[in-house]
This record gives structure tokens, sequence and C-alpha cells, in this order.
């Protein structure tokens, strides 16, 4: 039976992001593969790990074609699921003059919102070390109830919990639906990816404060408090670091940045085949250097998937 190092579980839809306009000030639009999953595996995949993918597109082109490109990444799509009868989700993302996203969504429903639990692969989860999911698989049923059925294959297991909350207000009914879901998959997960914005939008506190609140409170082993352009503040129970990202790199489009941070993070403690309690305080340090310059390096192209830089890229950028 083949193993994983990590096995995801969420969202696949096609990101369509504005290039230019045309002569009436409409937006012309470039389609990128997108999910915040598959951006996740995508970086663990180039930085050598076994990874494979859990979810559901449409039984359309955008689905064909999305589920060809983790295949190409070297992704597992084993545990993709075609619905003949929904279509592939669709996120239109509006860019600033700085890069930074909003987004709207064709997702009434979206195929990733209609994976069920007995479509989950549980053979992908036998042999795995580390289960990853977020929130948007949460936002409606069946799911929710998927993703809480991996989720107890995974601890059934013995796998390590890998959370990113990537909260996106536009997709939950009521925020307070939200703050009860991310705060319920905050107490399953072992190591968590949380951005500043959602800490304070969660409890209003600082970055630090809020990683110290999830180490204590939580019980999480790990967290990565991301801190946007200024780079991320990690903390085990025993060690605590702070990362600048890289200086003069201008970012085009910062979609798939976080996500590929995570990804980027975890195949660095994969790699160095130790829990999160074990890690000395110079290899967090490391870990999260690696991940911020990678997350930086792949805002400098459009897309997430194939935003993913390559390990040469950060090694000179580290000046290794």
């Amino acid at each position: 039976m083949k193993q994983y190092d990590v096995v995801a579980l969420g969202e696949l839809l096609i990101d369509f992001a504005p290039y230019s306009t045309n002569e009436g000030g409409y937006p012309i639009l470039s389609a990128n593969p997108g999910g915040a999953p598959g951006n996740f595996l995508a970086a663990l995949s180039k930085y050598g790990c076994r990874t494979a993918m859990i979810g559901k597109v449409g039984d359309d082109s955008f689905g064909r074609l999305l589920t060809d490109t983790l295949r190409k990444a070297g992704i597992e799509t084993k545990g993709i699921v075609s619905d003949p009868d929904v279509f592939t989700t669709l996120a239109f993302v509006s860019l600033d003059a700085s890069g930074n996203r909003d987004f709207s969504f064709a997702r009434k429903p979206g195929a990733d919102t209609c994976l069920t639990p007995e479509e989950i692969d549980g053979e992908l989860l036998e042999n795995a070390k580390v289960f990853h999911f977020g929130t948007l698989s949460l936002t409606d049923s069946p799911a929710a109830d998927a993703t809480r059925r991996a989720i107890e294959l995974a601890k059934s297991r013995g796998l390590l919990i890998s959370l990113d909350p990537n909260l996106r207000k536009p997709l939950w009914k009521r925020e307070e639906d939200a703050r009860n879901a991310i705060d319920w998959s905050l107490r399953q997960a072992d190591i968590v990816k949380i951005s500043d914005e959602e800490i304070s939008w969660l409890w209003g506190i600082s970055p630090e404060e809020g990683a110290e609140k999830l180490l204590k409170e939580y019980n999480v082993s790990l967290v990565y408090a991301t801190l946007g352009p200024k780079g991320c503040y990690a903390a085990t129970a025993q060690q605590r670091v702070t990362v600048e990202s890289p200086a003069g790199i201008r970012a085009v489009d910062t979609t798939g940045a976080g996500d590929i941070f995570g990804g980027s993070a975890m195949s660095r403690l994969i790699r160095s085949g130790k829990k999160p309690s074990e890690l000395t305080e110079d290899e967090l340090r490391e870990i999260v250097r690696f991940a911020c310059t990678a997350a930086s390096l792949s805002t400098q192209k459009h897309g997430g998937i194939t935003s993913v830089p390559d390990p040469e890229e950060i090694e000179k950028a580290l000046g290794n």
C-alpha cells in the first residue's frame, strides 16, 4: 500500500483573476487552478513530499483540468470524485495595487460542497503522516459531514492534524457560524497556520497572544501566526521565533501565498523527522525562513498552484 506524507481534504476551484480591462472597462480574466488545499499540497510535492487530495469537482472541463493539474504536480488524485450533477466551483478574484485580493464565488452549490462521507477514500489515510484541512469544507453539508468523518478517521490512525482556517466571510451564511466552525476546527488540530487578521477577528488580540492562546487553551503543538508581508511568528510549547519576510520582493498577486507558506513549512517539518515539541529554536527558525521565502517568491507570479517557486529559487534567496 502506498504511503503518503500528507493527505488534504477540501476545495478545488478555478480562480479567475484580472490581468487587463477591455474597452468598456470590464476586467479580462485569466483562469488559474486554485483551492487552498491544492496549493498547500503543490508546495509539499515540489519540495519532495508524497501527497494525496480528497475532494470533489464537476464532471466538466474545469474539473478535468484541475484534476490533471494536480496529477502533473505530483499529487495523488484517486481521492477526487467527479460529479456530473454539479459544476466545479469558481472564484473571481479582484486585486488592489499591492496585489491583495478580494473574492466572490460561484458556489450555489459548487462541487466541493457536495462531497459525502461515503466518498472519503479511507485507504489514503491508512499510512499517511499528516491530514490537512481548512474550514471552507465546513460551510455546507454534506462536505461538512465528510470533513468531520475524515478527521475522525485520521485521528483514529494517529495522524497529525494540520489546519489552515482560511476565513472567507462571503461563503458563510453568518459570521457566528464561521466563528463556531473555526473554534471547533482549532480544537482538532495539532499544527495551525493562522493569519494575524484571523487572530484579530477571532479574539481581538495580537498574533503573539493568539499563538499563546492556541498553545495553552487549544492544545495546539505548533502555531504559525503569519503577519502578511512582514513575516511570521511561530511557536511551540518550548520555542518562540519571529522571522521577517525577505526584503525587496514586489507582490503581483498574493493568491495562494498563505497556502504555499503552510505547505513549505510542513515540508521542512517532515524533512526534519521530528515532532513539533522536539524542534530546537534554530530548527523552527529555519523552517519558518524557508516558508516565508517560498511564500514571498510566489507572489511574483499569478495564481496558486502555478506560482510555487522551485527549491533552487528559495535556496538562492536564502543565500545558501
